[in-house]
């Protein structure tokens, strides 16, 4: 037997025994919400949820469609709970489309989980998780990308390489191996604007100093083209043009990505020592960015 006093249950959604769903809860279609779990008032469900047994949704909760919420996933909503001291309103936390949750996690209140992202199985989420990030442990950490496996892993390989530039699985990305000479008094790579660096630069700026589990990018650019190399040490360069997604890994100085406009970008798996460079086609506009992946999908689809 279950209590279930909302009546803003969807079409095809199951409830199984021993839950409780309070009269305020929204609930989409096609849901399923499994035995012994508790939904309170102000929780908002989207359609084709599934939550599975021994959860938790405490007020403050958005749940978007299509999303996954693993056995004994834990949400908190008060920073900072005291008994019998109720918050004016409660932080709210976000899980957009089609993110799962593993079992075990614990999603700390107001933090955002983006679309399609996946939480391992006992994370401890801290933070907001971007876009299709895979994070793990506690505090949870990104660890890789959905749908990045087709990994072009760049290796040392023979000086003698070929030079030139390579094409990839995302629209316009392509990695680029300079020249590389090697002496006994030391080595030298050089590229040439507008030949190797397939553009005209009109900027450059160096990312060093990141701690490791932090990630930079996650955004694209209108009208400017961007050129990666990590002059020293190593990092992780995740391209994506809203349908396809790879990463690279840029751990020599002979070897760049050129990301075009309109490509997704993020660089994480910083080394200690990364010293990544970065030269770019156009003067810094704050307007020339789209920080919103939702936004980014909208609009490369419009222009497909």
């Amino acid at each position: 037997m279950s209590d279930v006093q909302s009546s803003t249950i969807g079409a095809g959604t199951r409830v199984w025994q021993y839950v409780v769903i309070l009269p305020g809860a929204q609930i989409g279609q096609d849901c399923n919400i499994c035995s012994h779990s508790l939904i309170e008032n102000d929780v908002v469900i989207g359609d084709r949820v599934t939550v599975k047994s021994g959860v938790q949704l405490w007020d403050g909760l958005r749940v978007a469609d299509d999303v996954f919420i693993g056995p004994n996933a834990s949400f908190a909503n008060d920073r900072f709970p005291r008994s019998k001291q109720t918050p004016a309103r409660f932080l709210q936390t976000v899980l957009e489309a089609g993110a799962s949750i593993g079992a075990g996690a614990t999603i700390l209140p107001g933090v955002t989980i983006g679309s399609q992202a996946m939480v391992a199985a006992g994370a401890v989420v801290t933070r907001a998780v971007p876009p299709n990030a895979i994070v793990v442990g506690n505090p949870a950490r990104i660890v890789g990308y959905v749908d990045a496996d087709r990994n072009h892993t760049v290796s040392a390989g023979p000086a003698s390489a070929e030079v030139g530039a390579q094409p990839t699985q995302v629209s316009g990305v392509a990695l680029h191996r300079m020249p590389r000479v090697l002496d006994i008094r030391g080595s030298l790579t050089v590229g040439e604007f507008d030949r190797s660096i397939p553009f005209a630069v009109k900027r450059y700026f160096m990312v060093f100093d990141v701690p490791s589990m932090e990630t930079r990018g996650e955004h694209a650019h209108r009208e400017c083209h961007q050129f990666l190399i990590c002059v020293r040490g190593s990092c992780a360069v995740v391209a994506d043009d809203g349908k396809n997604r790879q990463e690279f890994l840029l751990d020599r100085p002979d070897v760049g990505v050129h990301l075009p406009p309109m490509v997704w970008g993020i660089q994480y798996k910083y080394s200690a020592d990364a010293v990544l460079l970065v030269f770019a086609s156009h003067h810094y506009d704050s307007a020339d960015y789209i920080r919103n992946y939702a936004e980014f999908r909208q609009l490369v689809g419009a222009a497909a």
